[in-house]
């Protein structure tokens, strides 16, 4: 089964897989979560799994690491954000006036314009040079040749085959700018991604983040770092909000499939009906989410690159992440912190 994997525990810092979901600016939360992580020496990140803006975070760290340590992955983590928000965000979200404010941007008719745009008219009749920004800032961020030589962690990155229908999941030592911007690639706003002759759209339609591939990495310890919220408050009402749920259900879903067969084993293991058999244990699982923490934000703060909001953002992570260090770090290497069964919807 994909869930188990053999290996004991290591001495030292405790080795952590994370697991990146994708959420356009929102993406920043998980800067803040990471960054509070990197700072505890006791934290040892082994893997990662991404999508979409998680893969961005995820190349962001492990070639920071490379560079620095934790220190090079914080800065590397600033960097990358600031040339995001420099840079205008469009890959994240897909308007053009993000850096302008969310509040002000879903009164506004321009906004409201290029919104209908976008989903209405085909990204190679409007952008017909194909012009990414993502291009250019991963390309003078990150050093994908150092990444494929030498990362110090497992990579995982998901991106969509369009015409398979298939999760494609990149590795470490295969990975360049436009494996990121595949992962990344809202078919909405930007041509299909070329690799190898297979276009390619956005890894969190059928993998947000991939969660199969950490079986086979050096933690047994898995912490979910999740954007999207299973439930709503509300049933959404307005144009907007209704288009905002309906994305984050169907970015959602292949994650609640594959965690539910997750559960599925782990439940079966627990009765009895199932064994690991000698040397294989299941992965332990641990969740931080931004559910209850962003519901404050409107819909379009997921296109919002403001520094300012960004930062917020950045800083809601960081408190996200100290609750949970206080409440559950101490059970990493023991059991697990979160009840799939309980958890998913």
């Amino acid at each position: 089964m994909p869930i188990i994997r053999k290996g004991a525990r290591p001495a030292g810092p405790k080795p952590i897989s994370l697991a990146l979901q994708g959420g356009g600016a929102h993406g920043a939360f998980e800067w803040g979560v990471i960054d509070r992580l990197l700072e505890v020496e006791a934290i040892e990140i082994k893997a990662i799994s991404a999508a979409s803006a998680g893969a961005m975070n995820a190349v962001a760290v492990t070639a920071g690491l490379i560079e620095g340590g934790p220190p090079g992955a914080r800065t590397k983590m600033e960097q990358l954000w600031k040339a995001v928000s420099q840079g205008g965000g469009q890959f994240l979200g897909g308007n053009l006036l993000g850096s302008f404010g969310a509040h002000w941007m879903e009164n506004n008719p321009a906004y409201r314009y290029l919104e209908s745009l976008t989903a209405t008219v085909s990204p190679y009749d409007f952008n017909p040079l194909n012009y990414n920004p993502l291009q250019d800032i991963l390309r003078s961020q990150i050093d994908f040749a150092a990444i494929r030589e030498r990362s110090p962690v497992a990579l995982f990155i998901s991106a969509t085959a369009v015409r398979t229908c298939e999760a494609k999941v990149f590795s470490a030592c295969e990975l360049t700018a436009e494996h990121v911007m595949a992962s990344a690639c809202l078919p909405a706003v930007f041509h299909a991604v070329d690799i190898e002759g297979e276009a390619y759209w956005d890894g969190g339609y059928l993998a947000n983040p991939p969660i199969s591939p950490l079986a086979e990495a050096d933690a047994r310890d898995v912490l979910l770092v999740l954007l999207n919220p299973f439930v709503a408050k509300t049933t959404p009402k307005t144009a907007a909000d209704i288009a905002a749920r309906l994305d984050e259900i169907t970015f959602n879903a292949p994650l609640v499939a594959e965690l539910r067969v997750v559960a599925a084993v782990h439940a079966l293991v627990k009765k009895g009906v199932l064994k690991t058999g000698p040397g294989y244990q299941l992965l332990r699982f641990h969740m931080i989410d931004a559910d209850g923490r962003l519901n404050d934000l409107k819909a379009s703060s997921k296109t919002n690159v403001d520094w300012g909001n960004l930062n917020d953002l950045k800083r809601r992570g960081r408190a996200a992440a100290d609750e949970w260090l206080k409440h559950d770090f101490a059970q990493v290497g023991e059991t697990s912190t979160v009840d799939l069964l309980k958890a998913l919807p």
